[in-house]
């Protein structure tokens, strides 16, 4: 039976399980006569069991901190054998387009046997790695993985990948790893959205982003960038906003772009949880869209067509996105040999338009 799991920070230890692999050279026995224990106390300290004293659990975990060894949940007697779970390692779920790739990745595994247990980093790049190193453990037997908006470094990606542990990207990607890819074609979709806003009269268009690193962001940018100086308009620092992950202030920031003398006509989103944000904020501030200010925002949202007025979207193909990543990990988990598509596969979105643009 296959199911969805959710992991949003702590280790999920299985039932049933009572060894533990060894990491490198270091094993529950030597852990165990290290500290002068019986192995199956240790075993029940890193299995948190109430059976053990808390003082007991401190002396194993401070040890097996310092030998760095990594639990697995497991049994020796099931070493060489498959978990049949797959991890989705996201930046957030609250975006749709993330729920939808889910069910995309689902339609793909589910028929293989395999679980997803879905991960959260919370857009930290310190939780990202601290979930991959987890998974050396052997808890899962691949990863999918949309990296969080402070990931530049790719080497807990690396080590992982050494251990044998496949890794596919989807959408949020690190470029310079040689592990499959399945993107969306981020540059082109924010040069038509510009484009669009340019035919509709606008002349002082700002960029939201959300990180400066991330691959999709520096795509995106590049677009509307481009659209810009193919069209005679200058690149103005001033409507290039980076906003946070903190909610109020990015409407602050926002609010704030719109009280310029000088205010954008035009807005391009580049994320979705950002449509809300300048939908409030023009409320606020009494400025009638698409009249006095027009926006499209890369989103997926199922609502668009009923906020007043309705979202014009660049639409990304998530389910289909999150079904072609899958099915790329479980042809490296079978063993089958990967085509040039397989490697980078770049899947076209789509700009819809709506009343908050014309």
């Amino acid at each position: 039976m296959t199911g969805l799991l959710v992991w949003t920070g702590s280790f999920i230890y299985e039932t049933g399980f009572v060894d533990l692999l060894l990491m490198k050279n270091v094993n529950i026995r030597a852990l165990a006569r290290e500290l002068n224990l019986s192995l199956s106390t240790v075993s029940k300290a890193l299995r948190d069991s109430y059976e053990i004293s808390a003082a007991t659990k401190e002396r194993v975990r401070a040890l097996a901190a310092e030998w760095n060894y990594i639990p697995n949940a497991y049994a020796s007697s099931l070493r060489g054998r498959k978990s049949k779970n797959i991890a989705v390692v996201l930046p957030e779920v609250a975006d749709s387009f993330f729920s939808i790739a889910i069910n995309g990745i689902e339609a793909a595994v589910k028929p293989k046997g395999y679980h997803v247990i879905i991960y959260l980093t919370h857009e930290s790049y310190a939780g990202e790695a601290a979930i991959l190193k987890d998974f050396q453990s052997g808890r899962v037997d691949g990863v999918l993985l949309s990296v969080s908006r402070e990931t530049t470094d790719t080497a807990h990606v690396q080590e992982l990948m050494d251990k044998d542990v496949p890794v596919v990207f989807f959408d949020r990607v690190l470029e310079t790893m040689a592990a499959p890819k399945i993107v969306t074609d981020d540059a082109e979709s924010a040069y038509k959205a510009t484009v669009h806003l340019i035919e509709q009269g606008c002349r002082e268009i700002a960029y939201l982003g959300i990180s400066d690193s991330l691959s999709i962001c520096r795509q995106r940018m590049a677009g509307y960038i481009q659209a810009l100086g193919d069209h005679g308009l200058p690149v103005q620092q001033r409507n290039i906003l980076t906003c946070t992950t903190d909610s109020a202030r990015n409407f602050q920031q926002v609010k704030r772009l719109l009280q310029r003398s000088r205010r954008p006509d035009g807005m391009l989103a580049s994320v979705e949880k950002l449509t809300t944000t300048v939908y409030q904020a023009c409320r606020q501030l009494q400025l009638r869209m698409p009249a006095e200010v027009k926006l499209v925002c890369f989103s997926n949202l199922e609502i668009a067509t009923i906020l007043q007025p309705s979202l014009t979207t660049v639409t990304q193909p998530a389910f289909e996105m999150g079904k072609t990543a899958a099915d790329v990990l479980v042809k490296m988990l079978e063993k089958k040999p990967l085509s040039t598509k397989d490697i980078r596969m770049v899947l076209p979105s789509e700009l819809v338009v709506r009343e908050s643009s014309t």
